[in-house]
């Protein structure tokens, strides 16, 4: 059992809290760990991952039709049975190959915030649970990456590598990438740019530890403290909703910053929150669909369970995600207006990047066409639709250039997402209005906007392939 009487206060850590407050959250940490580790919906989606068959489940709606591509576009309402199924199908797994990157967010941000609170003492619990968590990631992404997989080179078939791109994954081993015509590191070409990683991992440490957050050396993360004594470089990652914050070099400073002060790992937490929401806000749904197929004793397709299992799983996550956001970071000495800065920052980029517009294509997602539209078009020159040229830009234009109920379903998701962050970061008082309000978003929930994005990127797009 964690000592709860008191927060440890290094330094210049001393709390800011009541005792009784301390307690209050140290609680409910003991309360959601101890559920969590009771819960086994991370063993069920483990089951249904390695059991999958997209033959078996191919025949079903995964979820309402209104969670599909397309859904509300005048190509969706021509389509045929067959074909409504596999947008339903390639919604799930677009969906939840995104979610999959954002959880490996988590993956590294649990291990090199854990690292920092492990520090502090009084948060043993808090620690375990973020371990746990880190364990239960790795299992929902390798069920995602391979379910999706399956789904769409059944779908695509031999067009598969044309249409939309995946690969196999395998759980607890990192996916390498290497680019077309890449160096071995035995190549001078290889050394200089190692040279340059090198140096900017050295200068970003040195503005971090020596300069910004000099004065909080001995909560330097132990996650990072042991990668750096075995030589390796500040890890980053350029997907999901953190890496598209900033180019690579940033995300490292980034890195650094959360893994040397407890008020910027709590940061962190805004942002998992952020995207905790961002998924429940469609995956709610999923969940809805599977109790009524159950209560019907009607089949449920493996993937609707997994959302199923998911949703609960997540629920012990964010509940750790709004404890940290909003009442952990109190704990600790009041932020200086660097620590500030780099908070409203980060949090302004996770509104630009991924909360800034909404598609008439995705459902649920916030961001402008123009990021899928060359998935669209593939889509449609697939297997699935297999239409030409001519005709797969004829369908764009009418799809995403033109007022259609699609819109008008992510317009419903933007709004009740906007609503649910608002009145969660309302009790977070270091945010600035722009993020306190969402304003970025807020501004971002225009079908109009959308549309006349839209507009603009599909003159582009159909000029580049004509």
């Amino acid at each position: 059992m964690v000592d709860t009487t008191t927060v440890s206060a290094p330094k210049n850590q001393a709390s800011t809290l009541s005792q009784g407050k301390v307690k209050k959250h140290i609680k409910l940490t003991d309360i959601n760990y101890r559920r969590n580790t009771e819960s086994d919906y991370t063993e069920k989606i483990e089951e249904l991952d390695q059991n999958f068959d997209y033959s078996s489940n191919s025949d079903y709606y995964w979820s309402e039709p209104e969670l599909s591509l397309l859904y509300g576009t005048p190509l969706y309402e021509q389509a045929s049975p067959s074909q409504k199924k596999a947008l339903n199908h390639l919604y799930w797994a677009t969906q939840y190959n995104q979610t999959a990157a954002t959880e490996a967010n988590a993956v590294l941000y649990n291990q090199v915030t854990a690292g920092v609170f492990e520090n502090l003492g009084s948060y043993e619990t808090l620690c375990q649970e973020l371990d746990l968590e880190t364990a239960q990631e790795r299992h929902h992404i390798h069920a995602f990456h391979m379910m999706g997989y399956k789904t769409k080179r059944a779908l695509f078939g031999s067009a598969f590598n044309k249409s939309i791109q995946g690969k196999s994954y395998k759980k607890n081993e990192p996916s390498k990438k290497v680019a077309l015509g890449q160096r071995s590191n035995n190549s001078i070409p290889g050394k200089q740019s190692a040279s340059w990683s090198e140096f900017q991992d050295s200068t970003a440490r040195f503005i971090t530890n020596k300069v910004m957050l000099k004065e909080q050396a001995h909560c330097y993360s132990q996650y990072l403290r042991q990668l750096d004594n075995k030589g390796e470089q500040i890890p980053a990652q350029t997907t999901g909703l953190l890496g598209l914050l900033a180019p690579r070099p940033l995300l490292k400073f980034f890195t650094l910053n959360c893994g040397s002060s407890p008020f910027l790992a709590s940061v962190f937490y805004v942002t998992r929150f952020m995207a905790n929401m961002l998924i429940k806000n469609y995956e709610y749904r999923y969940s809805q669909y599977y109790r009524e197929l159950e209560k019907k004793g009607e089949f449920i397709p493996a993937p609707l369970a997994v959302s199923h299992y998911h949703l609960l799983d997540e629920s012990f996550h964010t509940t750790t995600s709004q404890l940290i956001a909003q009442d952990l970071y109190k704990d600790f000495s009041k932020p200086t207006a660097y620590e500030k800065f780099i908070a409203n920052l980060t949090i302004y980029r996770a509104q630009v990047v991924g909360l800034s517009g909404f598609s008439g294509g995705v459902p649920a997602i916030f961001r402008n066409d123009d990021t899928f539209i060359l998935s669209f078009y593939r889509l449609l020159q697939s297997p699935v639709f297999d239409m030409s040229t001519p005709e797969a830009l004829q369908w764009l234009q009418k799809c995403l250039c033109i007022e259609n109920e699609g819109f008008h379903v992510t317009q419903k998701y933007h709004q009740r997402l906007l609503l649910e962050l608002r009145r969660s970061f309302n009790r977070i008082d270091y945010l600035l209005p722009i993020n306190r309000e969402m304003q970025v978003m807020a501004s971002g929930g225009s079908i109009d906007k959308a549309i006349q994005s839209n507009i603009k990127s599909f003159k582009q797009f159909s000029q580049s392939v004509a």
